[in-house]
């Protein structure tokens, strides 16, 4: 699995029925600099998407392009940077540096500007992070705010919070990096096997429900600190209209997204290994169909993220060589999850699946019903094929912006879905355990694995012989 990028998002953004795509218009052809074909936007210059994004006194920009712009913006211009520009713009356009404010026009024009504001930072808090940011955000505010006393009020009200949502973020960001930094450190220690007092998953949890559920728990949790701008930044290269300087000076902002792929291989070495160290055959059988059962359930309740984690970590090598172990598993219920996961025909089965599942979540009266948590190693490498497959230019230097339509449409799913709150009760204790238990390292897996069923043809025998 590459890594890969991630980031945080706002309900209004999207309709109750899922993201919407299509930007209106009567006309065909141009208008304003931006092509237009069928009533979709398909293309434009930086300056003329720019020009579109600025509210006027009779004019707001819709919902769906506004995401769609500013999450494909920093491909061209850093956030920064466009702020800037749209409040310049602003400013030329509404005469707001006259000694004498048009204070009708301003009060026309003052709860837009201040609704845009407020979308950008609901749905990209992770741009705010930035002083420069802030900095624009105060100096509109200024210029506008001698024309009406509430425009004060509402920026407080935006300013609080977007605080709080950097504060929970990034709170939520530390503990995902102390508890790797705990991790790393036991992987070393366990190169053969680990003493009798090493706990195993069935002494924290027995039922297969309460696991599910509490890794449902684990994704959801780490899912909400990931930003839709990740999956964009995960890809800036150097834009070439752009000279010297990429977009994004080395600084690849995809931190969440990164610390949720490590998330999905910890679970597979975790399974892995809780299957490989019991000594006696008959346990690591009850515990390969204990995990069996936890993946089905998390199949029922729309968590593929680690239903697949779970089947990746059963088909590692040093646990499907097992076969004396997997002779006492009744694996008709493995196939058939199997099958779920399938890669042929470019996942066909998850796809469906997942379609499913995102069909019900449109239509749930209840949270549990609204769970969507897609294999996300996948949806990162459609969203590369995606952004390999097009350019993000025009020959003309136009930015390709049905492109990036496609890409907000599928971000704007992941959002839809990263935004469910977790239904289930928490299990401090299991949680815990998901996040601390020692894991073995690759080698520790064929150490263990060859010590419970011993090497069957040279090639492995070389391989103990090499390991011890």
């Amino acid at each position: 699995q590459e890594g890969m990028p991630q980031t945080l998002s706002s309900t209004s953004m999207f309709t109750p029925c899922g993201f919407s795509p299509h930007l209106h218009t009567s006309k065909e052809g141009e208008q304003g600099g931006l092509i237009f074909q069928d009533g979709n936007l398909t293309s434009a210059s930086l300056d003329a998407l720019i020009q579109h994004l600025i509210p006027t006194t009779d004019y707001y920009p819709e919902k769906a392009y506004i995401f769609t712009f500013l999450l494909s913006s920093r491909l061209f211009i850093e956030p920064h940077e466009l702020l800037s520009r749209v409040c310049h713009k602003c400013i030329e356009q509404q005469q707001l540096d006259d000694p004498v404010l048009d204070k009708a026009r301003i009060r026309k024009f003052g709860p837009k500007i201040l609704q845009l504001l407020t979308e950008w930072t609901e749905t990209f808090p992770y741009d705010f992070q930035e002083e420069r940011m802030i900095g624009h955000l105060k100096d509109m505010i200024h210029r506008i705010a001698p024309c009406d006393e509430a425009y004060w009020k509402k920026m407080n009200q935006l300013l609080q919070t977007l605080n709080q949502k950097l504060a929970t973020l990034s709170h939520g960001q530390e503990g995902i990096v102390k508890i790797s930094a705990a991790v790393s450190d036991k992987l070393v220690a366990f190169k053969t096997k680990p003493p009798s007092i090493q706990r195993e998953i069935l002494s924290v949890c027995s039922d297969p429900y309460t696991l599910a559920q509490q890794l449902t728990h684990v994704e959801l949790e780490r899912l909400s600190h990931i930003g839709p701008e990740e999956f964009v930044q995960a890809f800036v290269h150097k834009d070439p209209l752009d000279g010297t300087k990429t977009c994004f000076n080395e600084q690849k902002k995809t931190s969440n997204l990164e610390a949720y792929v490590k998330w999905f291989n910890r679970l597979c070495y975790l399974v892995a290994t809780e299957i490989c160290m019991p000594a006696k055959k008959k346990q690591r059988a009850q515990v390969i169909e204990f995990f069996i059962d936890v993946a089905r359930e998390c199949f029922n309740i729309g968590n593929f993220n680690s239903l697949m984690a779970i089947i990746s970590g059963m088909n590692m090598s040093p646990v499907s060589r097992l076969k004396k172990t997997w002779s006492k598993v009744k694996t008709a219920k493995f196939f058939i999850l199997e099958h779920q996961m399938d890669p042929t025909g470019n996942f066909y089965n998850y796809r469906t699946a997942l379609r499913g599942a995102a069909h019900r979540s449109l239509t749930a009266h209840s949270n549990r019903e609204k769970i969507v948590i897609p294999f996300f190693s996948l949806l990162i490498k459609d969203i590369y094929f995606l952004n390999e497959g097009c350019a993000n230019r025009l020959p003309n230097g136009h930015v390709n912006f049905e492109k990036f339509l496609e890409l907000a449409k599928q971000v704007g799913e992941f959002i839809t879905w990263k935004q469910v709150e977790c239904p289930f009760e928490q299990d401090p204790n299991i949680i815990h355990y998901l996040h601390t238990a020692p894991i073995f390292t690759e080698d520790g897996l064929y150490l263990a694995s060859y010590e419970s069923e011993s090497p069957e043809n040279q090639t492995e025998k070389d391989r103990w012989k090499s390991l011890r």
